[in-house]
């Protein structure tokens, strides 16, 4: 990156900070407010797509893992392309041409499918910056399909009434091509080269699988000075209202750095009249400053301030691979429901092609998901947690990295979600005698003491018998329900 141009917005930074509201320290920070949009709007979309959909092998870490000695994805590069010293990774990028890629069709499908937000992956660790930058060579707009992506999906989005978002995985690019350092890569003497980085061999982070270090080496005062201005810049050419950044943030070196990028953030949103958000994992930021995030996971109760799973559709990848294992939407709208009960958004992930066309999976998957929130949306949108997130015995294993761990739901397991004077008890199976029995809202209830005024199915026109006893509210469908996603039950108090 040029100096002057880092300089000059290291200086413009501080003078935002200085004249703003938000001051670069947590006490500062605190009790930022959660956006009402954000709260309300509950489910978005994620977008891997870049130029790790070129090779479209193992996973979007391919830019990583084809140069470990070892890796699966090292023996792949050397059959298919060549040594890594005559096809590095940068050879990807004149192939990445997005040439079937149109916005208007992934926001149709994203509108479709009940997402209320997207965010697309605006630069990975690879180092490749999927919008124009003024700082860097190395971006979509410059090189590869040479179209600012960021921006015509911004467009194509607002024009649909979605709102546009944006991740960060810059932090992680310091390190993630230090395999290239071990063989005779081309790269084992490099001092710091776009898009590889530092490439630093310090880094206690190694193979694929080991435990993220928040102790390992610090990065330099260099990469933390260019994230910070990167990532400032992705705000104010495109003013996301949600910038996502993923684990390595959480590394000691960067917290004055991100302390400053938010009090920077937040005193722009000011400015430009709007509610944004930051998303961070593990403890990056103080629990009051920003939203948490939690990656391919869920919580076990209700956390009183806005959180958000991100997780993908395909089990094994973030983005395209020719092997991507799908989820069942069936799954996912249960997750859903899991999620918004205990005051969380899902944000699903999509992995397209590196053309730009979207999978017939992955399609399918969206479009089932968005057929269930049609009819069952107004138990999702706008609503918030209830007294108690829910009731079964199914377990939902608490934490990241757990998205494909808990076993089937059962008719007894019932997620509650509220909006006056509704409680919304969504039943995550439906039983085959058509009868469930809603434990939380028994006579005496501790969760509830008021009265119901009516009970029916969101979808469903047949007769309801209810009763309230000791032992819960019993509604009995009189006609099949035969179904094999969530059932809604709307209940209106009085």
């Amino acid at each position: 990156m040029d100096k002057t141009k880092l300089n000059n917005y290291l200086t413009q930074i501080n003078e935002v900070i200085a004249n703003g509201h938000y001051k670069d320290n947590f006490e500062s920070l605190n009790n930022y407010p959660e956006p009402t949009w954000y709260k309300n709007a509950k489910f978005g979309i994620f977008i891997h797509w870049g130029v790790y959909s070129v090779p479209a092998f193992q996973s979007e870490w391919y830019s990583r893992e084809m140069y470990i000695k070892g890796d699966p994805a090292y023996e792949h590069h050397i059959k298919t392309y060549g040594s890594q010293k005559d096809f590095g990774y940068a050879d990807f990028i004149p192939l990445f041409k997005a040439e079937k890629f149109n916005p208007t069709d992934w926001i149709e499908l994203f509108k479709a499918s009940g997402a209320k937000y997207i965010m697309p992956v605006a630069e990975h660790h690879d180092g490749f910056q999927m919008y124009d930058s003024d700082l860097s060579e190395w971006n979509a707009a410059k090189m590869g399909p040479k179209r600012d992506i960021l921006g015509e999906l911004k467009r194509a989005a607002e024009q649909e009434g979605l709102v546009f978002s944006a991740s960060s995985h810059r932090a992680e690019n310091y390190w993630f091509f230090n395999g290239c350092r071990e063989f005779d890569s081309g790269l084992q003497d490099i001092t710091y080269q776009e898009p590889y980085g530092f490439a630093d061999p310090a880094c206690a982070f190694g193979g694929v699988g080991q435990t993220h270090n928040i102790y390992s080496a610090p990065a330099s005062k260099e990469h933390l000075e260019d994230w910070l201005v990167r990532t400032c810049e992705l705000v104010d050419k495109y003013q996301p209202k949600i910038v996502w950044f993923d684990w390595w943030i959480h590394n000691m070196s960067f917290k004055p750095y991100l302390k400053k990028f938010a009090a920077y953030y937040y005193n722009r949103a000011l400015e430009w009249g709007e509610e944004v958000a930051i998303n961070y994992k593990y403890d990056a930021f103080a629990y009051s400053t920003a939203i948490f995030d939690i990656e391919r996971g869920q919580l076990g109760d209700i956390r009183p301030r806005l959180w958000q799973t991100d997780t993908a559709i395909a089990k094994n990848s973030w983005c395209y691979t020719e092997n991507n294992d799908f989820k069942s939407p069936i799954d996912i709208v249960c997750d859903l429901v899991d999620i918004v009960s205990k005051n969380g958004c899902l944000l699903l992930n999509v992995g397209p092609k590196s053309d730009g066309t979207i999978t017939e999976e992955d399609r399918n998957v969206l479009l089932s998901i968005g057929k269930w929130l049609s009819v069952n949306g107004e138990c999702i949108y706008n609503t918030t947690y209830w007294n108690t997130y829910g009731e079964g015995c199914t377990k939902v294993p608490d934490g990241a990295f757990t998205d494909v761990q808990r076993e089937d739901f059962t008719s007894e397991d019932i997620r509650f979600t509220y909006r006056a004077p509704y409680i919304y008890a969504t039943v995550l199976s439906w039983p085959k005698n058509n009868k469930v029995t809603i434990k939380s809202l028994k006579n005496n209830s501790k969760h509830f003491l008021g009265h119901i005024k009516n009970v029916e199915i969101l979808g469903y026109n047949g007769p309801i018998r209810i009763a309230r006893r000791d032992t819960g509210l019993d509604v009995i469908a009189s006609e099949s329900i035969d179904t094999e996603y969530p059932v809604c039950l709307k209940i209106t108090i009085e």
